[in-house]
């Protein structure tokens, strides 16, 4: 068996996250290095490394929880849409980058932030839950 990736100590709380949605399959959370302010990482809970090789009703549940939450980022943050990256090269455990974009110049992780400050963090996280809160998945977002 694999060691339990950071993602995996995220979701157990054994390191600290910004959660923005729970359930029994999938949660999401802030990325520590944004490319732009609102980036949420969704991810299963099973670790499983690549997007291949998640059940197919996994992979399901896990993009149908990216839809509502890109659907509200783009109504949250100034974008003219949501991308979404699968690339799955930097932590072994099958995650999906939602990034509220203006271009598609946007979409690059070399323009990561990795110097955001908590405050900045915790700011788009909290604007993230009262944005699910208000379209009706408050059972699914954690407290702050």
């Amino acid at each position: 068996m694999a060691d339990d990736s950071i993602f995996t100590r995220i979701i157990r709380g054994e390191l600290p996250g910004r959660f923005v949605w729970r359930d029994d399959q999938v949660v999401a959370f802030g990325t520590i290095a944004p490319i732009r302010p609102g980036h949420v990482l969704v991810v299963p809970i099973t670790q499983v490394d690549r997007w291949t090789e998640l059940a197919p009703e996994l992979w399901a549940r896990t993009t149908a929880v990216a839809r509502i939450i890109a659907m509200v980022l783009e109504s949250t943050f100034e974008c003219d849409r949501v991308g979404l990256i699968v690339a799955g090269l930097e932590v072994p455990h099958c995650h999906i980058h939602l990034i509220p974009i203006r271009s598609e110049g946007d979409l690059n992780f070399a323009l990561a932030d990795a110097g955001a400050s908590a405050v900045s963090l915790d700011e788009a996280a909290e604007r993230t839950r009262a944005g699910l809160r208000a379209s009706g998945h408050g059972a699914q977002v954690p407290e702050s």
